[in-house]
């Protein structure tokens, strides 16, 4: 019921509801999700071609906003890759933030979509919130759902500061609470091709 300005106290604001503005809660760092379509591919094509920006987040209410209406890993099609990176760095081994890094790798139990989408969001959470001990070096996560296995590779930015890899590597594992060894590749090594290319650290 509307108060009457014969009854407001001196120096009473009333608001009405309309006027109220939900105060949001900011991120340290916006995070952009990308999505790579492989039904946007042919084999003439480069890697990455198909790539595209979905949207960037900067406050927890956007994030969950965001995350509750995308499609889960766990629902993609077979060949899609699905990445969340800080803004500003694209999920290329080109861009200037990631071309001296490397990734941890982790693999959910095989045809677990259940598993894949928790690693998924557990692996989110622990971005958006800072989390990490050495988040600074931290670029971001793609999530690989394949025919042979699904896969989610954590990107970090100098790949021999083994002391800060080593680090996230552990962090991550205890934020999956992940019981199989992971590995880390330089993606030096990986750009090469070369199958017999060696992770260089393991946790």
């Amino acid at each position: 019921m509307p108060v009457d300005a014969s009854e407001r106290e001196e120096g009473e604001i009333v608001a009405s509801p309309k006027s109220i503005v939900k105060e949001k809660h900011p991120l340290e760092h916006s995070w952009t999700f990308w999505f790579d379509n492989p039904s946007g591919k042919n084999k003439q094509q480069q890697w990455g071609s198909s790539l595209r920006p979905v949207y960037t987040v900067s406050t927890v209410e956007d994030f969950w906003c965001l995350y509750n209406n995308l499609v889960q890993p766990g629902r993609l099609i077979s060949g899609a890759d699905f990445h969340c990176f800080k803004e500003g760095i694209k999920p290329e081994w080109e861009d200037p933030r990631c071309a001296n890094g490397g990734k941890w790798t982790a693999a959910p139990p095989r045809g677990s979509k259940q598993a894949l989408d928790q690693f998924w969001l557990n692996t989110l959470l622990a971005l958006i919130g800072e989390q990490f001990d050495e988040a600074d070096e931290i670029c971001g996560v793609v999530v690989s759902v394949r025919p042979r296995g699904d896969k989610l590779s954590l990107w970090t930015k100098t790949a021999n500061n083994e002391a800060a890899q080593m680090s996230i590597g552990r962090q991550w594992k205890e934020f999956l609470e992940y019981q199989d060894r992971i590995n880390f590749m330089f993606h030096e090594d990986a750009k090469r091709g070369d199958s017999k290319a060696r992770n260089r650290y393991s946790v």
